[in-house]
C-alpha cells in the first residue's frame, strides 16, 4: 500500500470530509476571485462589462462551470490554473469582439475561427493559435484520467449539451423568459446575461432557428405577399451595345472604405479622399450603399450585391447559408454569354469562397496565390497593384468581344490600415485614437489609386457599367471610438438613436452607366443591386435577382439583425423585433417573405426558381405603399451629366 492510500485510509471521516469542504471552498473562491479581477480588469482595459445587475447571476454561472471543472480536475492546483486560462480566453475574446465590432462572441463565431488564422500572421497569428491550444491544452492537463468522478462530471455535461441540442425550443422558451432576449442589441444580450449564460441560450437559439425547409405553398405564399410588377421599361434608353456583344460589368467592392470627413471632433488636417473621387460621387447625388454588416464580414456585403438577397443573421452567409448552387449575378450574365471572373489577393479559402464562388457562378477566381505580391502594406497588397494587375490580366477581355463581369474586391484598407514607405502619412488629426489618423490615410491612398484605375478603365472600356461601394464602415477603436468622439454613434448599440442605425451601415456608392456618366440611386441597400445592373443592360430575362429589390422602389428596406429600417425619401422608419409599431407592420411582412424565399432558394428545394409562370408575374418586390402610408418620392433632380434612377 502506498504512503498516501495508507495516510487516506487512516484518516478520520470527519477529517475527510473537513479537507474535503475546505478544497471546495478554495476552489470556489479561486473561481470568485479569478471573476472580480477579470471584470475589474476588461472594464478598466477596454470599457465592457455586465451590467451591474448582472453580476450575481453572470458569477453565479461561472461556479456553476468551476463546478463541473473541478469536478474533472486532478488537483486544486491543476484546476485553478486551467479555469482561468480557459474562462480568461473566452472572456479577452469576447471583450475584444465586443469593442471593436459592437457585438460579443456569437456560436457562429466558433465555426468561423478557422478564418482567423486566414487572416493573421506573425505575432498575432501565433496569439490567436494560443487562444485555442493553451486552454484545450490545459483542460486536457488538469482532467483526472484516473478518477470515476471525473468521467461522471464530463457524462454530465455531455448529456446535458445532447439534451439541448436534441430540444433547443423549450430551452430557447425557458432562457428567453429568465434573462431576456434583445435580437438587435446583442451586446445588450450580454450585458444583461454575462458571457456563459449568453452563449449557451444564443447555441441552443441556433439550433432552434434550424427549420426545414420551406415547402412549396410556402414559398407560393411567400411571392404573393411580396406582390407583382412587371418588368420596369425605366432603363430601355440605357441600352447600349457595341457589335452585338454585351456592355460588360466592373463591380469593385473597397475595403472599409468611407469618408472620414464627418469626424468633426478628429480635427484632420485635410479631406482625405481624392478630389476627383468627391467630384464623382456628388455627380451621384452622394449616393450611399446601405450593407447588412459594420467593421468586418465583408463576405455578407458580397453576398448581397452579387445575389439579391439581404442578410440578416449575425453570421456570415457564405459559411453556412449557402448549400446550393443559385443563378445569382455572375451565373445570370454567364447564361447570356458573359465571361464572370472574380478578384481577392487574400487567401482562397478565408469566408469559404472558394465554394461559395463557384455556387454563385464564377468562371474563375483570383486570389493572393495568382498574383504578384509587390506592393505590400505589411500584409495587405496595395490597389494599386491589384487594379494593375487585373486590368493586365482582362485586357484581351476587353477587345475580344466577349461580355464580361470583373468582379474586384480590394484588400488594401483592413483594420489596422497599416501603410509602406511608399505611402507616408500625410494627414494628421488631433485625435488621440490613432486609429483615425492611420485610416484617414489610408482612404488618402485608397481613393487615389481608385481614381487612377477608373480613368484608365474607363478609356479603354467607355461604355462599360461601373460600379463601386465600400463593403463596410471601418472600426475606429473600442466602443465605436472614433465615431462616438464626433457623436456619429454613440458606445452601445442600446444607446443608438434612429439615425445612428443608418449612419452605421452607410457607406459610398458610384454607379457608371458607360458614357451616360454617374447614376443617381439615392440610398440603395446591396441587395438592389444586382436589379439595377440588369435594368442598366436592359436584361429582363425571369430572374430571382428582381425578387427582392428594384432599383426605382420607392420604399427601401434595410434588414440588419434583430431589426430593419425603412427609407422613403429622406424619412427614416426603423423596427425592432418585438415592437408593437403600426409604421412597421408592411415591412415585417416583407422580412418575414424574403426569409422564406432566401431558405428555398439557397439551401432548400428552389421552389421559387422551378415555377416559369410565377416568375413571369413577379418580376420585382415593392412593399404596398398604402400599407405603409406615405406619398410618392420627390421629383429626382436631374443633371445634364448623370442619369437618374
Amino acid at each position: 500500500m502506498s504512503r498516501s492510500a495508507l495516510s487516506h485510509s487512516i484518516t478520520p471521516p470527519p477529517a475527510r470530509s473537513f479537507a474535503m469542504l475546505r478544497e471546495w471552498a478554495c476552489a470556489m473562491g479561486i473561481v470568485v476571485a479569478w471573476y472580480l479581477a477579470a471584470q475589474a480588469g476588461i472594464a478598466f482595459a477596454i470599457g465592457v462589462s455586465p451590467a451591474q445587475d448582472a453580476w450575481l447571476r453572470d458569477l453565479l454561472a461561472h461556479l456553476l462551470a468551476g463546478t463541473a471543472l473541478f469536478l474533472m480536475a486532478r488537483s486544486l492546483k491543476r484546476f485553478a490554473l486551467a479555469m482561468a486560462i480557459v474562462f480568461s480566453a473566452f472572456t479577452v475574446s469576447n471583450a475584444i469582439k465586443l469593442a471593436v465590432l459592437g457585438g460579443p462572441v456569437m456560436p457562429d463565431d466558433f465555426i468561423a475561427a478557422k478564418n482567423l488564422f486566414l487572416l493573421l500572421e506573425g505575432w498575432q497569428l501565433w496569439g490567436s493559435v494560443a487562444m485555442l491550444a493553451v486552454p484545450l491544452a490545459g483542460l486536457l492537463w488538469m482532467f483526472a484520467w484516473r478518477q470515476p468522478r471525473a468521467w461522471l462530471a464530463l457524462a454530465g455535461v455531455v448529456l446535458a449539451v445532447m439534451a439541448v441540442v436534441r430540444h433547443p425550443a423549450p430551452v430557447v422558451s425557458w432562457m428567453d423568459a429568465r434573462f431576456g432576449d434583445w435580437v438587435w442589441n446583442q451586446r445588450g444580450n450580454y450585458e444583461m446575461r454575462g458571457l456563459p449564460i449568453h452563449l449557451a441560450q444564443e447555441a441552443a437559439r441556433n439550433l432552434s432557428r434550424r427549420l426545414p425547409p420551406p415547402q412549396a405553398d410556402e414559398v407560393d405564399e411567400a411571392l404573393a405577399r411580396l406582390g407583382a410588377k412587371p418588368p420596369s421599361g425605366f432603363f430601355k434608353a440605357a441600352q447600349q451595345s457595341s457589335g452585338g456583344a454585351g456592355r460588360n460589368v466592373h463591380m469593385i467592392v473597397l475595403e472599409s472604405f468611407w469618408d472620414p470627413t464627418p469626424l468633426k471632433a478628429a480635427g484632420l488636417s485635410a479631406d482625405p479622399l481624392d478630389p476627383a473621387f468627391r467630384k464623382l460621387w456628388k455627380a451621384t447625388g452622394n449616393a450611399k450603399a446601405l450593407s447588412p454588416v459594420f467593421g468586418g464580414y465583408t463576405a455578407n456585403a458580397e453576398f448581397e450585391a452579387l445575389c439579391g438577397f439581404p442578410v440578416r443573421a449575425d453570421a456570415v452567409f457564405f459559411e453556412g447559408g449557402l448549400r446550393r448552387d443559385v443563378p445569382c449575378l455572375p451565373r445570370h450574365l454567364g447564361e447570356a454569354g458573359y465571361r464572370s471572373i472574380a478578384s481577392h489577393p487574400n487567401s482562397a479559402p478565408f469566408w469559404n469562397r472558394i465554394n461559395a464562388y463557384s455556387r454563385l457562378g464564377f468562371g474563375q477566381y483570383w486570389s493572393d496565390r495568382d498574383f504578384v505580391l509587390d506592393d505590400m502594406n505589411r500584409e495587405f497588397l496595395s490597389d494599386a497593384s491589384l487594379y494593375r494587375q487585373v486590368l493586365e490580366r482582362i485586357g484581351p477581355d476587353l477587345e475580344n468581344g466577349q461580355p464580361l463581369f470583373n468582379y474586384v474586391l480590394t484588400y488594401f484598407g483592413h483594420l489596422d490600415y497599416p501603410l509602406n514607405e511608399a505611402r507616408p502619412p500625410v494627414i494628421e488629426a488631433r485625435s488621440e485614437n490613432e486609429l483615425v489618423a492611420a485610416y484617414a490615410n489610408t482612404v488618402y491612398y485608397k481613393s487615389r489609386e481608385l481614381m487612377a484605375f477608373l480613368r484608365e478603365l474607363r478609356e479603354r472600356d467607355p461604355e462599360a457599367i461601373i460600379v463601386l461601394f465600400g463593403d463596410h464602415l471601418p472600426s475606429l477603436g473600442w466602443n465605436h471610438g472614433g465615431y462616438a468622439e464626433s457623436g456619429l454613434l454613440a458606445a452601445s448599440r442600446s444607446e443608438f438613436d434612429d439615425a445612428m442605425f443608418r449612419t452605421l451601415v452607410a457607406t459610398p456608392l458610384v454607379v457608371i452607366d458607360g458614357r451616360r456618366g454617374p447614376v443617381r440611386t439615392g440610398d440603395l441597400p446591396l441587395y438592389a443591386l444586382p436589379a439595377l445592373i440588369l435594368d442598366l443592360l436592359g436584361d429582363e430575362r425571369d430572374s430571382m435577382l428582381r425578387f427582392v429589390a428594384q432599383a426605382d422602389d420607392e420604399i427601401r428596406v434595410r434588414p440588419l439583425p434583430g431589426m430593419h429600417f425603412t427609407l422613403e425619401g429622406k424619412a427614416l422608419t426603423v423596427c425592432r423585433q418585438g415592437e408593437d409599431k403600426p409604421a412597421c407592420e408592411a415591412s415585417n411582412a416583407w422580412v418575414e417573405a424574403v426569409a422564406v424565399l432566401e431558405r428555398d432558394i439557397f439551401s432548400g428545394a428552389q421552389h421559387a426558381l422551378r415555377t416559369p409562370l410565377r416568375t413571369d408575374m413577379l418580376q420585382t418586390v415593392e412593399l404596398e405603399l398604402d400599407d405603409i402610408g406615405g406619398g410618392l418620392l420627390s421629383d429626382v433632380l436631374a443633371a445634364d451629366s448623370d442619369n437618374d434612377v
